[in-house]
């Protein structure tokens, strides 16, 4: 299973048209939020399952803030992030992680790509393919065979 993650696309339409390229081929698409209508321009270019959540610039709309899924047998955490303090460092996240037996946290919000490995769980921050703050437009991919996880953070 191959799962691609996006975050921060922020209304870049072309961002999200140069990511999908890339992704168009995953078994899933998971949407970290800001912002959840660019899901439906993600629609345009892939017709499989999607999972999103709402990030801090998301209003109004009937998405949830938080999920947790099982895939692949693998029980995932997803959030946007910025309900717990990511841009200063992530131990309310970890301590939510552990609260709920997490094996794969995916959190967005700083702009910054990153992939951490603390008391056997993953987080994954795929960083903004739009409006990075590190310099690198970045998505994730995530590939589960076999039971193992493995993370990568892509260049696009």
């Amino acid at each position: 299973m191959q799962i691609g993650v996006v975050s921060d696309t922020h209304r870049y339409k072309q961002m999200v048209k140069k990511v999908m390229q890339v992704l168009n081929h995953m078994d899933l698409i998971i949407h970290l939020g800001d912002n959840v209508e660019d899901v439906k321009e993600i629609e345009k270019f892939y017709h499989g399952n999607i999972i999103n959540v709402r990030g801090n610039c998301d209003f109004s709309v009937d998405v949830p803030p938080e999920r947790i899924e099982i895939i692949e047998g693998k029980k995932f955490l997803i959030t946007h992030g910025h309900r717990y303090d990511v841009k200063y460092d992530l131990s309310r996240l970890r301590y939510r992680a552990l609260e709920e037996e997490a094996d794969i946290v995916l959190f967005g919000h700083t702009h910054v790509s990153e992939i951490a490995y603390e008391d056997g769980i993953y987080f994954v921050n795929p960083g903004s393919p739009s409006l990075p703050r590190n310099g690198l437009k970045s998505a994730a991919i995530i590939s589960i065979n076999d039971k193992i996880i493995r993370p990568d953070i892509i260049e696009l």
